[in-house]
């Protein structure tokens, strides 16, 4: 059997760094607070439109829980330009995951089915909340797009992870 190496619950979250749509970058570990940061599998996933629509619904839910908002995938400038643009969507949205930074954050990596899905390997589906201190605190991934997280118990969760100082879990080896 092949394992892969996961991120684990507590630790820093990793230095990645990629662009930002509309210029700058995403760099979740270098930002303060609360923030959570979804990836997705790119433009090519019909999953992925509805569950980042559920996201962008939630954005004022999140922020008043005091946690920013990202989403990250490896589609190239344009895919992402072109998702944002029909969708809309209000949180900052970054490119070019490399599959180096897709294992730094233990997700599963899929290549694509045919030259008609996409044209590179791409991460599955993964979420993450960072905690003020930099640490995982919640961490989800899956290895196929059916399986993610319910966003609204994820901004409640996170709400209730401030009010009781509740810990991170999943700690003990």
């Amino acid at each position: 059997m092949t394992q892969t190496m996961k991120l684990a619950a507590g630790a820093s979250f990793p230095a990645i760094t990629v662009p930002r749509l509309g210029g700058g970058e995403i760099a979740p570990a270098a930002m303060e607070g609360w923030r959570l940061l979804v990836v997705y599998r790119g433009k090519h996933c019909p999953l992925c439109k509805p569950y980042l629509g559920t996201l962008d619904k939630l954005t004022e839910e999140f922020a008043a829980a005091g946690v920013a908002v990202l989403a990250v995938s490896a589609d190239p400038e344009d895919k992402a330009a072109a998702d944002h643009a029909e969708f809309g969507w209000r949180f900052p949205l970054g490119f070019g995951l490399t599959i180096a930074q897709m294992q730094a954050l233990g997700l599963y990596v899929s290549n694509p089915r045919s030259p008609q899905e996409t044209d590179r390997p791409f991460a599955e589906p993964g979420l993450f909340l960072i905690n003020p201190a930099g640490q995982v605190q919640l961490i989800d991934i899956s290895n196929a797009p059916f399986a993610r997280p319910d966003l609204a118990g994820i901004a409640r969760g996170a709400k209730r992870i401030q009010e009781m100082n509740y810990p991170i879990r999943g700690t003990l080896v």
